[in-house]
């Protein structure tokens, strides 16, 4: 964990947050600024800056994460085609990268269905 970063604090329960699934090894809550009528973070619980800091031991976790999506996607009722939902990770300053903790922003425009 890193002491100042906000992902951690969420991670920890130090900060309040929307979370709508959890499990050992990632968080996944309700971006504060959505852009989209679903917008959510994916962030791991372990603490890597960016995608650049990820190791060849990181593997299980990424993948992990898409499998998350999946899961979100299916319990928002947008795992068709028709509907449907995007992965974003942004890294570095001029890339979108806004807090210094991997995440992946799963975005649909269609409103859930839960």
């Amino acid at each position: 964990m890193a002491k100042d970063c906000l992902f951690c604090k969420i991670v920890n329960k130090e900060i309040d947050s929307d979370i709508v699934y959890e499990d050992d090894k990632v968080i996944v809550f309700k971006d504060i600024n959505p852009k989209e009528p679903v917008h959510l973070l994916i962030v791991p619980k372990v603490h890597r800056e960016s995608i650049m800091d990820l190791k060849k031991e990181d593997a299980e976790l990424i993948s992990h994460m898409v499998f998350v999506a999946q899961e979100i996607a299916k319990k928002y009722n947008i795992d068709d085609k028709e509907k449907g939902f995007n992965l974003l990770n942004n890294y570095g300053k001029e890339g979108g990268q806004e807090i210094d903790h991997l995440h992946v922003h799963f975005l649909a425009k269609s409103k859930p269905s839960t």
